[in-house]
């Protein structure tokens, strides 16, 4: 029986986790290119650089389950890419005004809510699934970075868009969109944890 091509072979040199690996490495490149305040060309470069980065996310999760190479590893290391891109995209575009320091502090503040949350469930053993507010958080969230990387208005036929406004006001629905998934997740929270103080009572 033959070996399977370099790209569909568990470990660390196959496609999706090459992927995944280079979108970990698109984010000092995005630093980098975020550090002072760029310029039209150079911000429709970062905001290419973060939309390839968003694509990867999908295209190596998808590949992964395709061809059976799930890993622990990879597990591990896609969240990571995903929220240290945008972190970084955010954290670097409030020194230059494109993000609002509040906006972003509610993201993530709502990040690492979750997180203690969800590491308190799984040591009580509870598993909850991740609702959909979170994905429309995700979704509007996501849009809203690559319109503040657009940034500069562009001219469309008779029409001037200001991607920076467009922007904001999406990402302004996505903070909307994370508090109301930061209490669904709450909730959810709760109820399993009185289920399972009910059963354990009654056992």
């Amino acid at each position: 029986m033959s070996k399977p091509p370099w790209y569909r072979r568990p470990g660390w040199t196959n496609l999706p986790m090459l992927i995944t690996l280079g979108r970990l490495a698109a984010v000092p490149v995005l630093v980098g290119m975020l550090w002072t305040e760029p310029g039209v060309w150079e911000a429709r470069a970062a905001m290419a650089v973060f939309v390839i980065a968003m694509l990867g996310d999908i295209v190596d999760g998808w590949l992964a389950r395709k061809w059976g190479l799930q890993s622990v590893t990879g597990a591990f290391l896609d969240p990571i890419a995903d929220k240290l891109m945008v972190l970084a995209a955010l954290i670097m575009m409030i020194p230059h005004g494109w993000a609002p320091a509040w906006m972003v502090l509610a993201l993530e503040a709502r990040e690492l809510l979750i997180a203690g949350i969800r590491q308190i469930a799984v040591s009580e053993g509870l598993v909850i699934a991740a609702g959909s507010l979170g994905k429309f958080k995700t979704a509007y969230q996501a849009t809203a970075i690559g319109f503040l990387l657009w940034h500069y208005p562009t001219h469309f036929f008779v029409v001037t868009v200001d991607a920076g406004s467009v922007g904001l006001a999406i990402l302004l629905v996505s903070v909307l969109f994370s508090v109301a998934s930061a209490i669904e997740y709450g909730w959810g929270f709760y109820v399993h944890h009185r289920k399972k103080k009910t059963l354990a009572s009654d056992a």
